[in-house]
Order: structure tokens, then C-alpha cells, then sequence
């Protein structure tokens, strides 16, 4: 998978999963998307759904996709796999695929809560080359930063909303810590600047530096994800 992503979580397993598995519950904390729902499909079936994110006030990107899940398994982990596609011309997202793992620490203080995911781009080269340099680090930062906020929901209560709201206010004022210093103290903008960017995030702000973004051994995707070979069009 070209994306991995890992936060430890101390929360109840169930919990984490039905943050994550609702999407009612996923779409408050999850970045990357605005609307995330269920589509109808047959009882036994693998879960169809759509998903949307605006980019603009007035463009927004949909695409659909089909998951599955493992909640009981041998181990004590579980799992989720999805493939996702998007038919909208400008989503520079074509189709990709992607798993969540759940796997509880030995010392039984969390849970390790990753993923793995990679995309093919469309616009061609053009397309290839945006996504290496903008796209594909925006999308490993928003990931990172939404498993953050979904950590501080589940272990200090701070809702979504009121966690972004808390990183709004905390880059203001760093911006204004800065714009002090240039506006008082020009000799020391410069220390100023650096300053804001290396002091470390409130704790009550989500930060996606404290997830891990490289797997401590080699990820391999679930075999669940080999059972979703395509997305195939929802049941009416």
C-alpha cells in the first residue's frame, strides 16, 4: 500500500470500531470526507456505500465503493477492507483500495489502530505528477491528523467539532505570535517563525505528527481485501 497510517488508541475495541464502522460516526472525524452512507445491498453481501467531499463551497467530489469486515477473529484483531472508486472528472482519485486493523496492544494499555491504502490517479502524467507532489502528502496528513482527532474523542470526550475548532484557534495564534514579533521585534521574525512551527500541538489539539506514518515491519494487505475484487454498481 503506497499510505500507512498508525495511532495507538486507549479505548474500549468496540468502541473505536463503531466510530469508525458508523458512518454517521466516521464522516464527524475523518477529514477526507463530508458524507459518508450505506447504500442498499443484500442480506450476507459485502456493504456498498457512497461517499462525498467537498472541496469547495460549491464543488463537491463523490464517488462510491464496497467493504468488508472481520469483527471476530482468532487473534483478538479485527479488521475492515474496502475498494472505492470515483466517476467524477475532477476527482484526481480514479479507484483505489484500503484496509483498517484494530489489533490490541500486548500489555493490553490500547489498541494500534492503522491502515494501508493507495490509489491510481487519473489526468495521465499530469494527473501522476500533482499527486506525488501535492496530493498524496495532503492525503497521508489528513489521515494522520483525523486518527489523531478520532483519539482525542474516544480518550478525553473532545468531540470533533470541538477539536477542529481547537486547531483553527491554536494556528491563529501562531500566526499572531508571529506577526507580533515581525510587527515589534523584526530581528527576531525569523526565531519567531521557527518556533511556531516546532513547538508541539496543545494536547488538546489533533496533530497528525503523533501518528506513525511508516509500519514498523512490512504491511500486508488483509486476504478480506482480495474478496472485493471490484466495486461493482449498488443493488436498488
Amino acid at each position: 500500500m503506497g499510505l500507512y497510517i498508525e495511532a495507538r488508541i486507549r479505548a474500549d475495541l468496540d468502541a473505536l470500531w463503531e466510530r469508525t464502522q458508523e458512518p454517521a460516526l466516521h464522516q464527524r472525524w475523518d477529514l477526507r470526507f463530508t458524507e459518508i452512507a450505506y447504500l442498499p445491498c443484500r442480506e450476507g453481501e459485502p456493504r456498498h456505500f457512497r461517499y462525498a467531499t467537498r472541496v469547495l463551497p460549491f464543488l463537491t467530489v463523490a464517488g462510491t465503493g464496497v467493504s468488508a469486515g472481520e469483527r471476530r477473529r482468532p487473534d483478538g484483531t479485527r479488521t475492515s477492507a474496502l475498494r472505492f472508486a470515483s466517476p467524477h472528472p475532477l476527482s484526481l482519485i480514479e479507484e483505489g483500495s484500503g484496509y483498517w486493523r484494530y489489533v490490541p496492544t500486548p500489555d493490553g494499555d490500547g489498541i494500534r489502530f492503522l491502515t494501508g491504502y493507495d490509489y491510481r490517479p487519473r489526468w495521465g502524467r499530469l494527473g501522476a505528477l500533482a499527486d506525488r507532489a501535492v496530493f498524496r502528502p495532503l492525503m497521508g496528513w489528513a489521515t494522520a491528523w483525523s486518527f489523531d482527532r478520532l483519539r482525542l474523542w474516544l480518550e478525553r470526550g473532545i468531540t470533533p467539532e470541538r477539536a477542529l475548532l481547537n486547531a483553527v484557534a491554536e494556528v491563529l495564534l501562531r500566526v499572531l505570535f508571529v506577526a507580533a514579533a515581525v510587527l515589534l521585534a523584526p530581528m527576531t521574525a525569523l526565531a519567531a517563525a521557527a518556533l511556531a512551527l516546532i513547538l508541539p500541538p496543545l494536547p488538546t489539539t489533533p496533530a497528525a505528527r503523533r501518528c506513525l506514518r511508516t509500519p514498523p515491519v512490512r504491511a500486508r494487505a488483509p486476504r478480506i481485501l482480495s474478496t472485493l475484487a471490484t466495486v461493482p454498481e449498488p443493488r436498488p
